[in-house]
């Protein structure tokens, strides 16, 4: 009997290592595959990688200008008076004031829009005397004046009778007071000099004497027109150290 029972309780012990040894790696897998991405010696982690910065978003620029005419702004402009003619033969336009604080965020409207007038016979992009329209161009705003006293203008502001102007509109409308504030426009003048000074350097057949002005309620020569409150209000915003600029010309010819 004791030589039957040896093989017997050999096999059985047999039978428990081989059980052992299995339910140990079933119990282990799991654990471990778990653990995997935790573990310090595994590969690294979304979680521990460096965060993506997102690109910064483009400048902002000033709507409907084309690449032509956004490459005349000069880099130190900070703040543009853009006039909007409603087609290059309309005498009528919209004005708006954009400024740009930091050139990586761009432009941003800061005052309008306006309705105002421009040139008679609309728009030109070689103006010639007496050809009763208005310039189409980036030009720089340095000078001021008018016949009313200084209302805060930041740009020189020269007050001299000679501002005022009498006689009658294309309209039959009064034209007085339409000088009692103006900003010159840098077109065929020379900047740092009152409004009224008639220095062509382009020669008098060019025309000359393009300005911003209080508008009357028609069309003018060749200048742009606000109503008195908002000649009040550029007088009072532009500013020499944003070095102003006016991108003034029917709709067409700006989005160039």
């Amino acid at each position: 009997m004791s030589v039957l029972r040896r093989p017997y309780v050999l096999f059985v012990a047999l039978l428990l290592l081989v059980a052992g040894c299995s339910a140990g790696a079933a119990e282990n897998s799991s654990p471990r595959g778990a653990a995997g991405p935790e573990s310090s010696a595994g590969p690294a982690t979304s979680s521990s990688a460096s965060p993506r910065t997102a690109p910064a978003p483009p400048p902002a620029e000033i709507p409907a200008l084309g690449p032509q005419t956004r490459a005349q702004i000069p880099a130190e402009a900070r703040q543009a008076v853009v006039v909007t003619g409603d087609g290059v033969d309309s005498n009528r336009s919209v004005v708006v004031l954009y400024t740009r604080d930091d050139p990586a965020t761009g432009w941003r409207p800061t005052a309008g829009p306006w309705a105002a007038h421009n040139g008679m016979k609309g728009w030109t992009e070689h103006h010639l005397a007496d050809d009763l329209r208005s310039p189409v161009g980036v030009f720089g705003l340095t000078d001021a004046g008018g016949r009313l006293p200084d209302p805060g203008a930041l740009l020189p502001y020269d007050e001299e009778p000679r501002f005022a102007v009498s006689g009658e509109g294309f309209l039959g409308e009064p034209l007085d007071g339409s000088f009692d504030y103006v900003v010159a426009i840098n077109y065929n003048r020379v900047s740092g000099v009152s409004p009224l000074d008639r220095t062509r350097p382009l020669g008098a057949e060019r025309g000359g004497g393009i300005w911003l002005h209080v508008d009357h309620g028609g069309p003018t020569q060749g200048c742009v027109s606000l109503p008195e409150d908002r000649m009040r209000e550029l007088l009072r915003t532009l500013d020499p150290a944003r070095h102003p600029v006016i991108v003034m010309g029917d709709a067409t010819s700006l989005r160039r």
